[in-house]
């Protein structure tokens, strides 16, 4: 059983990862979600914008990617073949003007950053930068293994083969980093471990020539409704970094933004279930057996009176509870208080096979 302060580090970590997604308290400015080919974090953005709109926070969805405007987006920007100083102007104009900024809260979601870190990566802390006010918060999806089409240095510019990546201005700007990945694979990884094998590689690690394919082609359909694994650091205005890892099974509320109107109105019709967010280290997979065991015994003690599941029996019957009763314990009479000086004698009865010898001492 984990201690109290774990206990209490376990719960203090939810409740921050639950005020992030709900952007309360101004828990991150600025959010950035890390994904991969073998786990998309659409699902932790669609989480973000379900809860946004259950909070009656305006979405501003930018769109470098995404086709379609969301259903959980109130203003659609694309962002495609625009330059940052044009798609600045735009983002900010749609921000509410004056006093009614700080009535509610704005969120500023943006579909994928490879783009415009290929473009400018010299401006880009500039840009987001600009966009984070008091009232405005930050949510940026970038893809790990996707490659920066100008990452490499250029012969135009000297002091660009010192320059940082973009991928370290990313996780040094944000308050808070999420990254996602498979809970499928962590299981596979989790079960390899126990059983001191190999881990198994997917993607772009497993080294495979041909077609790549991502989460699509592992797992049954139950596992992949599981949910997903999601690597928390949080940054504290202290400085200190709250870690954690998470698994996040969403809803029927974050699943159905993408749907079509009707869909969407058959889902408000039947009962909506809401995203789960849990510890991973609660999922039975990734569960401690010595812990698991000990919780268990200590439950069905303190249940129904039920005996713990031994390879022997602790109890007594009843006809064994009256015949210990009834048991007289070796020299019980010499306790009895028969007079004075008397008490704590010895008594002892001679048996057949004792021999008793005249010269010793007479008890």
């Amino acid at each position: 059983m984990p201690s109290p302060a774990q206990s209490h580090a376990r719960s203090h970590a939810l409740l921050l990862l639950q005020k992030l997604l709900n952007l309360r308290d101004s828990a991150s400015p600025f959010t950035l979600v890390l994904d991969t080919l073998e786990q998309s974090g659409k699902p932790v953005i669609r989480e973000f914008l379900g809860r946004a709109k259950v909070a009656k926070s305006k979405v501003i969805y930018v769109s470098f990617a995404t086709l379609r405007k969301p259903a959980g987006a109130d203003v659609f920007v694309k962002a495609w073949g625009k330059s940052p100083e044009t798609l600045l102007a735009e983002i900010v104009s749609h921000y509410p003007s004056g006093t009614a900024g700080h009535a509610y809260k704005v969120l500023v979601v943006f579909d994928e950053l490879n783009p415009l870190a290929s473009r400018a990566p010299s401006n880009l802390a500039f840009f987001l930068s600009s966009l984070i006010t008091p009232a405005v918060s930050l949510v940026c999806l970038y893809h790990t293994d996707v490659p920066l089409t100008h990452s490499l240095p250029r012969s135009s510019s000297i002091s660009s083969e010192y320059e940082p990546h973009p991928l370290a201005v990313l996780c040094h700007l944000a308050t808070a980093v999420l990254r996602v990945a498979s809970l499928h694979q962590a299981v596979e990884r989790r079960r390899a471990r126990g059983r001191s094998q190999q881990e198994p590689e997917w993607g772009l690690t497993e080294g495979r020539e041909g077609v790549l394919v991502g989460l699509g082609g592992g797992g049954s359909s139950e596992e992949k409704k599981a949910g997903l694994v999601l690597d928390m650091e949080l940054r504290r205005k202290s400085g200190r970094a709250v870690a954690e890892r998470f698994v996040l099974a969403p809803g029927v509320v974050a699943a159905t933004i993408t749907t079509t109107t009707q869909q969407q109105k058959q889902a408000a019709g039947s009962k909506a279930e809401p995203s789960r967010v849990y510890l991973l280290s609660d999922h039975p997979a990734f569960r401690d057996p010595g812990d698991a065991d000990q919780q268990e015994a200590g439950g069905e003690g303190e249940g129904d009176g039920e005996e713990m599941e031994t390879t022997f029996n602790l109890g007594l019957t009843e006809k064994q509870r009256r015949d210990r009763e009834g048991i007289v314990l070796p020299y019980f009479d010499a306790q009895q208080d028969i007079g004075a000086g008397e008490g704590g004698r010895i008594l002892y009865e001679m048996g057949r096979e004792d021999d008793f010898d005249d010269e010793e001492d007479e008890i």
